[in-house]
C-alpha cells in the first residue's frame, strides 16, 4: 500500500450544495474501493488559467489516501467518467 495525493476540480456552475455532495461522493468513492482516505481538504473556489470544458472556475479538493496500485487505477478510470469533477490528478507521495 502507498501514499497517494489527489486534487480535484469541481464545476462551480452547480448549487453550492451540489458541489459538496460530489466531492463527498468522490472521498465515498475511494473508501469503497478499499482506500484508507487520510485527509481531505476544500481549498475554495478559484478562477481557472483557461476554460476547461466551458467552465471558467471551480472549487478545489485536495485529498491524501493509502492505497494499493489497483485501487488507484479504478479511482482514476471513475474520476474520468465523473460529469461533476472537471480535472483531476494523482501522484503518488514519497515515502519517508
Amino acid at each position: 500500500m502507498n501514499k497517494y495525493e489527489m486534487m480535484f476540480i469541481v464545476k462551480a456552475t452547480m448549487e453550492e450544495s451540489s458541489v459538496k455532495a460530489a466531492a463527498e461522493n468522490v472521498k465515498k468513492l475511494a473508501e469503497s474501493l478499499k482506500a484508507k482516505v487520510d485527509s481531505f481538504k476544500e481549498m475554495g473556489q478559484k478562477k481557472l488559467a483557461y476554460p476547461i470544458k466551458k467552465e471558467i472556475s471551480g472549487y478545489y479538493y485536495v485529498m491524501t489516501m493509502t492505497a494499493s496500485k489497483e485501487t488507484i487505477k479504478e479511482v482514476n478510470r471513475k474520476m474520468s467518467i465523473d460529469e461533476n469533477v472537471i480535472r483531476h490528478l494523482i501522484i503518488k507521495l514519497d515515502e519517508e
